[in-house]
């Protein structure tokens, strides 16, 4: 339990850095940046919500039933995750750079569509991340390159990357923010986990 959580707070640092690195780019240019993130994740083997989502075994070798046991696993993962954000979402308001201002445009953005629709855009992402990934396990990383750029271009949120963008907001803003956060964001989370899990739903895996 502690080495995955040890493993999973340095994945979301990982993604805070190259979230870091969007935020300080916001074209095209970020979006590839930000594949650093991903990159770190897959060779050093780290824990990250949205790379074991599609692949945490939701059945036992029996056949019975263990989605409440990999809920667990994936919501301990995604709290060490967050808390690696957070680590880094601190030394980003350090910076001179802008970066609160184009992580609150973000969040603007994400609270102008609502809950409902950022989730449902949040299912592309998960399942482009679990094609990636799977690409990336089978030695071809070059994948994940095209994969990143891809979500963050269409606009389709990662739970992850939009947890160190919120840290990252003024804190007046997001105080004053708190209720509609409270419902917007375990909407992506729930919809990354839809989209990571396509394949096994549509039996392909």
């Amino acid at each position: 339990m502690k080495q995955t959580f040890r493993s999973s707070i340095l994945s979301g640092i990982a993604v805070g850095i190259a979230g870091w690195g969007y935020l300080a780019c916001t074209n095209i240019i970020g979006a590839v940046l930000f594949s650093f993130g991903l990159l770190t994740v897959v060779n050093y083997k780290l824990k990250l919500y949205t790379g074991t989502a599609g692949f945490v075994a939701l059945r036992s070798e029996d056949g019975k039933s263990r989605w409440l046991k990999a809920i667990g696993e994936l919501l301990f993962i995604l709290a060490g995750n967050i808390l690696g954000c957070l680590f880094v979402s601190l030394f980003a308001r350090l910076s001179p750079m802008e970066l609160g201002e184009s992580a609150q445009k973000i969040l603007e953005g994400r609270l102008a569509i609502g809950p409902l629709r950022a989730g449902l855009l949040a299912v592309g992402c998960g399942f482009i991340m679990t094609t990636v990934v799977t690409f990336a396990r089978e030695g071809k990383p070059l994948a994940l390159l095209f994969g990143v750029p891809l979500f963050i271009n269409c606009g389709f949120p990662h739970c992850l990357a939009d947890a160190f963008y919120y840290l990252t907001v003024p804190v007046s803003y997001t105080g004053a923010h708190l209720a509609e956060l409270a419902v917007l964001y375990p909407s992506l989370v729930i919809g990354n986990f839809i989209g990571c899990n396509l394949y096994r739903f549509m039996n392909l895996k």
